[in-house]
């Protein structure tokens, strides 16, 4: 059993998807800390408290998402802007589902955050690894450049 799973990790996109679900948890386990410590030893109001867990939690994130999950060399400014568009999305996503099932639908909360939570890391994988943190192909030598119209000769 522990050839099978070291066989499977050793593919490196499932590694990267392992990857990804442990930075999930460090991010997760910030943002619950940090509300802990707001509400129970800063006496700070829950939301409040929350608010900064979840800012905390982005920057976790990122942090472990660009260096470890993706390895991606994109700089800052770029990836940075990106990730906060994503995590807009990802928000957007989950105010969306939990309008519609709570509100609309009038289906109880516990039904329907796991439905938010399930679809969100799905979603944030596939923006993060293929839009936000993903690396520039590098032009092949004699080949076409970045940005350059493949029908055209190149010089």
């Amino acid at each position: 059993m522990a050839r099978f799973f070291a066989a499977v990790l050793r593919r490196p996109k499932v590694a990267r998807l392992v990857r990804y679900a442990l930075s999930g948890g460090a991010s997760a386990l910030t943002h619950f800390a940090i509300g802990l410590v707001g509400v129970h030893l800063l006496h700070l109001r829950p939301v409040l408290a929350s608010t900064a867990g979840f800012l905390a939690s982005i920057a976790v994130s990122y942090l472990l998402q660009r260096a470890w999950v993706f390895r991606s060399t994109a700089g800052h400014a770029l990836a940075g802007a990106k990730f906060l568009t994503v995590t807009a999305v990802a928000f957007t996503i989950n105010t969306a589902v939990l309008w519609t099932g709570t509100e609309l639908l009038s289906t109880p909360y516990p039904i329907v955050q796991p439905i938010a939570l399930t679809l969100i890391p799905l979603i944030n994988y596939s923006l993060n690894s293929r839009w936000t943190f993903a690396t520039p192909t590098r032009p092949t030598p004699g080949g076409p450049q970045t940005g350059a119209d493949p029908s055209l000769p190149t010089p």
